[in-house]
């Protein structure tokens, strides 16, 4: 069965074809919506240029107007926040993120489903404070159902989130700090941290990423009957990208020899909702006794990082780790531009298409296509690389409205000469 496209906008006269979502089987996707008229950028009616400070905040405008245009976006898949799954916000102000979770309490009813917010530099809309993306799930998709919140991973009151939901054969872990206990969900634990005064008893990103597996991913997996062994997909946020070498130390030292797709991605400073946190992890994973199994997805194409698969196959969905254009030797040979000739080729350009001819060999070899994308997270250093991004998507798929979220990262990705990384879920029949 294709993909059945929702809300369907051209946004500058055709040159950017949007999805302002996508149903595919039981699964619906939103992603990538901002508070957009799609004709003058930002609506209007949100900034309020005249009277900015009658009634509302202007980021609860914002987030309420986004709501709105969800909410008519699960309506044209015939689903309500009821059956969301996940809700992943990006903002560019840490003083969007209260007034947003107010709106979002209003719109779930006080359900909100498990959560990711992570602080980067912005997106293609200059004055935008926030990019929502949800994913939810037709009931009857799974007697497993249920939010579950197990002691000590409490959200705080404001956001009100469950730390899980299982639904449909998988389950979809929250986004997780290396919080301890404490009031209002803590701050992060001491042992995650470097003891007081100390600068070489230990290595602070190893001390939270041991932390944060044992005692915050595995609770919560066990919670929902799961385990680390049966991690599908893993994306991991990093204050610090020169962190990136410690933390998969940690990480594979911990999880063991199982693969998954994984996706890192570096965030703006502050990154997350607490000061001293340099990391978030949200998870998918599968029951350890459930209907569905992981399959991995080998093509022969390189893979940076301990634990990364190319791909996961888990039912009805293909979850790919984030991909950059790089091989062993770093930037791929076509992506790096000569400086003594530096207008007779686009880096942009060769990286994405060197990014979508991977995934395209990956669609192929887990049975599916890339006509079959579902959710396109697109992470810039450079969000002004979006365009011409966009113009390598319609040479791919050049009838196709894109459910993309284009998002400008605090830092440079983990190769160097790297400018884009994706994160791709395909539908998989």
């Amino acid at each position: 069965m294709p993909v059945e496209v929702l809300l369907p906008v051209d946004v500058n006269d055709g040159r950017f074809r949007y999805a302002g979502g996508v149903k595919a089987g039981r699964w619906l996707f939103a992603t990538g919506h901002m508070a957009t008229d799609f004709k003058g950028g930002i609506a209007a009616d949100v900034l309020r240029v005249e009277t900015p400070h009658y009634g509302p905040s202007r980021h609860e405008r914002e987030a309420e107007f986004i709501f709105r245009r969800l909410n008519e976006t699960l309506d044209a898949g015939g689903l309500t926040f009821k059956e969301v799954v996940r809700v992943d916000q990006y903002y560019s102000s840490w003083k969007a993120v209260n007034p947003y979770q107010r709106a979002r309490l209003r719109a779930f009813e006080g359900n909100v489903s498990p959560s990711t917010s992570i602080l980067q530099n912005g997106f293609t809309l200059p004055d935008a404070g926030m990019n929502i993306q949800l994913i939810a799930l037709a009931e009857g998709s799974g007697e497993d159902r249920r939010s579950i919140t197990p002691a000590g991973l409490e959200a705080p009151s404001f956001s009100g989130y469950s730390a899980l939901r299982a639904a449909g054969g998988y389950i979809f872990v929250a986004g997780q700090m290396a919080r301890g206990d404490g009031v209002e969900g803590g701050d992060i634990a001491p042992d995650a941290m470097m003891p007081r005064n100390h600068y070489w008893s230990g290595i602070r990103i190893i001390r939270e990423t041991e932390y944060l597996i044992e005692h915050r991913l595995e609770a919560a997996l066990k919670a929902g009957g799961s385990s680390l062994a049966n991690i599908v997909k893993a994306q991991v946020y990093l204050a610090d990208i020169e962190d990136t070498a410690d933390f998969f130390q940690a990480w594979a030292g911990n999880i063991g020899d199982h693969p998954m797709a994984v996706t890192v991605v570096p965030t703006a400073n502050p990154g997350f909702g607490l000061k001293d946190a340099r990391m978030e992890i949200n998870l998918i994973a599968l029951p350890d006794e459930g209907p569905l199994e992981k399959h991995v997805i080998d093509t022969g194409g390189f893979t940076p990082f301990p634990t990364q698969a190319e791909a996961i196959r888990a039912g009805d969905l293909l979850l790919l780790s984030g991909l950059m254009a790089v091989d062993e030797r770093g930037l791929v040979p076509a992506a790096r531009i000569d400086p003594r000739q530096p207008y007779f080729g686009s880096s942009i350009e060769a990286q994405m298409a060197a990014i979508l001819d991977h995934a395209r060999r990956i669609c192929e070899a887990a049975g599916s296509s890339l006509e079959n994308v579902v959710r396109i997270q697109q992470f810039h250093t450079d969000i002004a690389e979006f365009y011409p991004a966009n113009q390598v998507w319609r040479n791919y798929l050049p009838d196709c409205y894109l459910p993309i979220s284009a998002v400008e990262v605090g830092g440079p990705l983990p190769v160097p000469g790297a400018s884009v990384l994706l994160d791709l879920w395909v539908h998989a029949p």
